[in-house]
Parts: C-alpha cells; structure tokens; sequence
C-alpha cells in the first residue's frame, strides 16, 4: 500500500490519506471544492464546486500516475438531489466515455459547508 499525498489538491482534514495505492488500483478519499491554494470553498454555484472537485480528484489521481480516464467507479455525494443534473453536466464535460460505474446520494451534511464531494476509484 502507497500513500497518495499532493499540493496540488486540499490537505485532508482528518486521520486519512487524501489517496491510496494498491496492487494497481487507485482510492481518492471524498474530495470537495476546496481550492488547495486558499483552502476556501471556490464558489456557492454547485457547477463550479463539481468543476473544482474534480480537479482535486484529477489531482490526486495524478500523484499516483493516473488521471481522469483511468477511473472506474465514482461515488458523489449531494447535500440536495435537485442539484443532481447540474452536477451531471460538469461531470460529463470532464470524464469521458466510457463513464465510470457511479453512485449518487443525497446526504443531509457533508464534513464542510459544500454542497458536494466526489470520491473514486481509479486504475493504477
């Protein structure tokens, strides 16, 4: 097992990697719209949260070789299913088909004030 660690995406805010290594299989932990310069939510527009979220998935994903494209399984949690289709059209732009296997739920509360959280697990 290989921890995953970048600059390049928020610092994890509890006692987890923000991603793992393992016999060729990639896990990004939940990742939000924190911008990792800042370390503040990008924006309350869910479409430019999703955007930010992916790239600090992408980010990681990068750290362990890999990227978008490699991901095979994608779980997204919303604080608000109405969110739902805006969500999609950000995700569509910026994964490719074939499109990962995906969850979606709908959560009451996420670890910070944002309206999603994106984590995945990728091909190494």
């Amino acid at each position: 097992m290989r921890e995953l660690s970048t600059d390049d995406a928020p610092a994890s805010i509890g006692p987890f990697s923000q991603g793992i290594e393992s016999d060729g299989t990639i896990y990004v932990s939940g990742q939000g719209p924190i911008d990792p310069e800042t370390g503040d939510v990008v924006s309350q527009d869910v479409r430019e949260q999703t955007r930010q979220t992916l790239e600090n998935v992408e980010a990681v994903l990068r750290a362990g070789d890999a990227s978008l494209d490699d991901v095979v399984k994608a779980t997204v949690f919303v604080n608000d299913m109405r969110y739902y289709d805006r969500v999609n059209e950000v995700y569509g732009e910026l994964l490719s088909s074939p499109y990962p296997a995906r969850s979606a739920v709908e959560v009451v509360k996420l670890p910070v004030d944002i309206k999603v959280e994106i984590e995945v697990v990728a091909e190494a």
